[in-house]
């Protein structure tokens, strides 16, 4: 799973279990992970099930996603958004890089150039910049003055809530059991979202109050039918424009 704020309530007590192996990674790196049989499953970027050689199931109706703003997926600009034509993006996100494109060639009819971010880069270099994860809120782009939150514009553009990761494992075997777990500590996460915060939040520099309104208010963590549906034209409006190619199907092996 990732390391950020985000995905604590998901693993609850999972890593006190002895039979239970918890490995924290950047999301851009989580896929290798399962396809080498590194893990059995892994909380993934959702565009890392669209691999044509890839043959995942999703495995439990937890997830990492937001219906409307996240605070965590943002671009931040010096131009407004209409006016962007290079984004310099965050090297952990796969998901959030795709959903930036069908959002400006949705919204504004823009084909974003996308450039690596090292951070080292000039406010004349780079126009935009898209971040993911803890590192928005102790950002030091304060040259910016204009924000874009994706999860907001994709909420404006579709009227859907979005899903950035969901656990995912092997098609060929049986995840019932291990499906069953994550949404269990999923559900034993949620409840005890303010002790997360309390617990994680410093330790990430996030402010504790900031940090439990996101983990209550902001993200949702339930994959449902709406969830579902989103996914799948978040894959269908990529494949219109290009970001992804040939996207697979999506397998839910969770109820």
């Amino acid at each position: 799973m990732v390391s950020f704020l985000n995905a604590r309530p998901l693993i609850y007590g999972l890593g006190d279990a002895p039979d239970v192996e918890v490995v924290l990674d950047v999301p851009s790196r989580l896929a290798r992970l399962v396809d080498t049989g590194a893990v059995d499953v892994a909380l993934v970027p959702v565009v890392d099930f669209t691999l044509a050689d890839r043959h995942w199931q999703i495995v439990s109706d937890a997830c990492i996603g937001c219906d409307g703003e996240t605070l965590t997926v943002r671009v931040f600009s010096r131009v407004p958004p209409a006016q962007i034509r290079r984004l310099h993006v965050d090297g952990d996100s796969h998901t959030s890089v795709v959903l930036a494109g069908v959002i400006w060639r949705e919204l504004y009819g823009v084909e974003l150039e996308t450039l690596a971010f090292s951070g080292n880069e000039t406010v004349k270099e780079c126009e935009a910049v898209l971040l993911i994860g803890d590192k928005v809120v102790h950002n030091t782009l304060v040259d910016y003055d204009i924000q874009t939150d994706l999860g907001s514009a994709w909420k404006t553009l579709t009227g859907l809530p979005f899903v950035f990761a969901a656990w995912a494992g092997p098609d060929e075997r049986d995840f019932d059991e291990l499906g069953l777990r994550l949404s269990a500590a999923r559900d034993d996460g949620v409840r005890v979202a303010d002790l997360i915060a309390e617990d994680y939040g410093p330790g990430l520099n996030w402010p504790v109050a900031l940090a439990k309104r996101y983990l209550n208010k902001r993200l949702k963590f339930n994959l449902g039918d709406r969830q579902r549906e989103a996914m799948r034209l978040f894959f269908d409006l990529a494949s219109k424009h290009h970001l992804l190619e040939n996207p697979g199907e999506l397998v839910f092996a969770c109820r």
